[in-house]
């Protein structure tokens, strides 16, 4: 059974379980990874103190060093010492399979990118010993590689790396979801969850950990709430956002990526708007944005409409808050004028912060939901090219049927998203537009309907509106629909 201390985590701690106690004959490989701060340890150590595995966290170490501390870890376990100090991984692993016996034991390898840093042939030890004839195979061992260093978890099974094909699990332990995260904070006020949501997203230790437990007691709390806590130099929290970006091993050199992401925070997405805003030619960026959407800092994101264009979206919101919100006051901030710098921020907060990540998250809400008449297959923003107006509508969330061989792609939904503004019959009818428009392009529109996001409200005209295929989606709605 999960234990009472870990919230949510239900399907991870299924998965994490049936992974540890696999009856298979042999040794098996999972890999565990998901970016700094979501629990990933938490869990792991829980799970082996409940089936009775094998945690060893590595450090920043030489690889003697790391290999004196995983055989005393080794021996605390088994109680049984070993013959002769390990030499390298391969006596390592090879004593870690002579000592486990015949049951099912997980063996968890935390901060592994620390671990393959100091002693680069491991993937490939750790390879060998699992396949045919390697001293694994004598074992029941199910080995977890665990890791925060996105671009190095993900390059263990990518490509012709040495272990790929080789894991049983993969295993990404990502951010509470926006409702989730909303129960984790014990917040019940929709809009105050979202605006929540906007600075700190769903990390867990951001909660506990960062800022002591610190909730906001209501709507009328969160200003000085921001004040207090994240931009409180005496809070673990008022830096976070730079070392997630320097604790990436594949960042060197920050100012460009700083640069990329607050051009992205900005509102320029687009890789030209990117460019124009950092002042380097296209092709300059492309490293840094490989680097940022391969740490699992930016997502790329493609318009549903205009296929071969795409966006960019910063994932990780505490990032967007700091790149268009804090950096650009730091000086005043680290003196400790938060309520003045907050005060004049607070514009740029909610349209440049809240604004996008309410689009953001009203997407993530029509992913999940059946209110369209069946479940999406693909959600997403787009642009729709008006050549009678010689206009572009920007359509927020696009939600769009599974595609069916010879058939027309089916539009369930098109929909427009604001955060502080009340929508009306002109927002309406742009979607309407882009609903003709599309139409005559070859999509399936006959049974699209109009979705309305806000949380400032609707016009009453609109509100009074019977006609069919006409949506109107509140915060109140995002978060009890699920």
């Amino acid at each position: 059974m999960k234990p009472a201390r870990i919230f949510d985590r239900d399907r991870e701690w299924e998965g994490l379980v049936s992974f540890a106690t696999a009856p298979d004959p042999g040794a098996l490989l999972g890999v565990v990874s998901g970016r700094r701060r979501q629990g990933k340890s938490f869990l792991l150590q829980a799970m082996t103190e409940a089936v009775g595995g094998l945690y060893f966290a590595a450090t920043e170490a030489t690889e003697a060093e790391s290999l004196r501390l995983f055989a005393d870890a080794l021996l605390r376990h088994t109680r049984e010492p070993v013959d002769a100090p390990f030499r390298d991984w391969n006596d390592a692993i090879a004593c870690l399979s002579g000592q486990l016996g015949k049951a099912p034991v997980p063996v968890v390898l935390d901060e592994f990118p620390f671990l393959s840093k100091a002693s680069p042939a491991l993937p490939s030890i750790i390879q060998r010993e699992l396949g045919p004839g390697g001293s694994a195979q004598g074992s029941r061992a199910r080995l977890l590689l665990c890791g925060s260093a996105m671009s190095v978890m993900g390059g263990l099974l990518a490509g012709r790396a040495p272990l790929r094909g080789r894991a049983g699990l993969e295993l990404v332990i990502r951010p509470f979801g926006y409702r989730d995260a909303a129960r984790f904070w014990d917040i019940t006020d929709p809009s105050l969850a979202i605006l929540v949501h906007a600075v700190v997203g769903g990390t867990p230790a951001y909660r506990r950990e960062f800022i002591r437990g610190d909730v906001p007691a209501g709507s009328g709390d969160f200003d000085a709430w921001v004040a207090r806590t994240v931009l409180n130099p005496q809070m673990p929290l008022f830096r976070e956002a730079r070392y997630l970006l320097a604790e990436e091993p594949d960042i060197r050199g920050p100012a460009i990526y700083h640069s990329v992401l607050a051009a992205i925070a900005s509102g320029n997405r687009t890789n030209g708007g990117i460019a124009g805003y950092t002042g380097r030619r296209s092709d300059e960026l492309s490293h840094p944005l490989n680097v940022l959407e391969d740490s699992g800092l930016i997502v790329r994101e493609p318009d549903l409409i205009r296929r071969g264009r795409a966006s960019y979206r910063i994932t990780e919101p505490l990032i967007g808050f700091y790149e268009a919100i804090m950096r650009p006051r730091w000086p005043e901030l680290e003196l400790g004028r938060a309520e003045a710098a907050w005060q004049a921020s607070r514009p740029a907060f909610l349209s440049r912060v809240v604004g996008p990540h309410f689009e953001a998250l009203c997407r993530q809400f029509a992913i999940g939901t059946d209110i369209f008449g069946e479940l999406p297959a693909e959600v997403g923003a787009g642009v729709v090219n008006d050549p009678g107006n010689r206009d572009q509508i920007e359509v927020d969330v696009i939600v769009l049927a599974a595609p069916e061989p010879g058939q027309p792609r089916r539009v369930l939904s098109l929909g427009e998203a604001k955060w502080g503004t009340v929508l009306g019959p002109r927002h309406l009818g742009r979607l309407a537009r882009a609903r003709d428009l599309l139409a005559v392009r070859g999509f399936d529109t006959r049974h699209t309907a109009l979705a309305a996001y806000s949380a400032a409200g609707f016009a009453n005209d609109v509100r009074q509106a019977t006609r069919e295929h006409i949506l109107l989606i509140t915060p109140q709605q995002m978060y009890e629909q699920g």
